[in-house]
């Protein structure tokens, strides 16, 4: 007969087999993503629904740290930090790649280029989109996604009507060749500045306008400090999800597997949501009564369009002029 000794014996060596034979569970593969906008705005919310899934479909295995509202990193420094692998993840506005060589993505910022969310699906999920991702690789990026905001509008404290109305005006532009040609097309001083300074700068008026969609401006207060918004869907903002290249390929493969399937669910979520994030700002501002918000004529966005339609082929040689074609044959748009 076995004694309560012996009992206590057999239940400790039970113990002491079993951890043994269980291995010790690694630690889980952090991936720090940053980015420079609120957390709730459609890029900030997508960002925590990857979050969500990856951390329920890698069980455990990944955690996933998001910083926004440039906690971490402002624009001009996050592309150097996922390249030197200080940050695992990044959700950088297309036109950001123009500096680090790769100026074909400010494709996107050319005014006037894609009416709505129809021709913008044909660009991103299409031949021309995939090409554009493709070539981050050699720059150790690897490209997984495009995520919406939307598409803009302009303001500034005095009304914007026609393109005349730019004449003069400081209007803060994220950092690429092309919005800066944009605003000169319009007879305006284009200014390059952060986003996370952007408030300040048109509260002290350091510039005196600037173009973002409406998700944008209301959850940055720009609507507190601009006296007049157009509604001029002139051009589009949105994000390419990108991940260090050398951190992405070094992970298990069941694990990569599982961060894609987060990454296409959450990027659904974040496209689905990114209008109806900008309908509610635009409405919340309209309440707000702080800026007088002007829906263009068919006759005044006719002469936007004929101001900014020559941007396209001025700048065919930064872009290149095939890949411009190439968008214009995708869009069924004839020169």
């Amino acid at each position: 007969m076995l004694t309560r000794r012996s009992l206590a014996r057999l239940a400790g060596a039970a113990v002491l087999a079993m951890s043994v034979a269980a291995p010790a569970r690694a630690e889980p593969v952090v991936i720090k993503f940053s980015h420079v906008v609120a957390p709730d705005t459609p890029k900030g919310k997508g960002a925590a629904k990857f979050k969500e899934l990856a951390e329920k479909y890698t069980e455990g295995a990944v955690k996933v740290e998001v910083y926004p509202n440039s906690q971490l990193y402002k624009d001009k420094e996050e592309l150097e930090a996922l390249q030197l692998g200080a940050v695992q993840m990044l959700a950088p506005s297309l036109a950001k790649f123009g500096p680090l060589g790769v100026q074909q993505f400010e494709l996107f910022d050319l005014p006037y280029l894609m009416n709505g969310y129809d021709d913008l699906r044909k660009i991103t999920d299409g031949p021309v989109g995939k090409d554009l991702l493709a070539r981050l690789e050699p720059k150790g990026i690897k490209g997984l996604a495009y995520w919406d905001n939307g598409f803009k509008v302009m303001s500034a404290n005095s009304p914007l009507h026609v393109p005349d109305d730019f004449l003069g005006l400081k209007m803060r532009i994220q950092s690429s060749k092309i919005l800066e040609a944009e605003m000169q097309a319009l007879g305006a001083v284009p200014q390059v500045l952060a986003f996370s300074e952007v408030y300040q700068a048109l509260q002290t008026g350091v510039v005196d306008g600037t173009e973002n969609p409406p998700s944008n401006m209301y959850t940055q207060k720009m609507h507190e400090v601009q006296k007049h918004a157009t509604l001029s869907n002139h051009g589009y903002l949105g994000y390419a999800v990108i991940v260090n290249k050398a951190f992405w390929e070094g992970l298990d493969p069941a694990v990569r597997a599982n961060l894609e399937k987060a990454m296409a669910e959450a990027t659904d979520y974040a496209n689905s949501i990114a209008k109806k994030e900008n309908d509610d700002a635009l409405a919340a501002m309209k309440a707000a009564g702080t800026t007088t918000f002007y829906e263009l004529s068919d006759e005044e966005r006719a002469e936007w369009v004929a101001a900014l339609r020559p941007v396209h082929k001025e700048m065919a040689g930064r872009i290149g002029a095939d890949l411009i074609k190439q968008a214009y044959d995708t869009l069924g748009i004839t020169e």
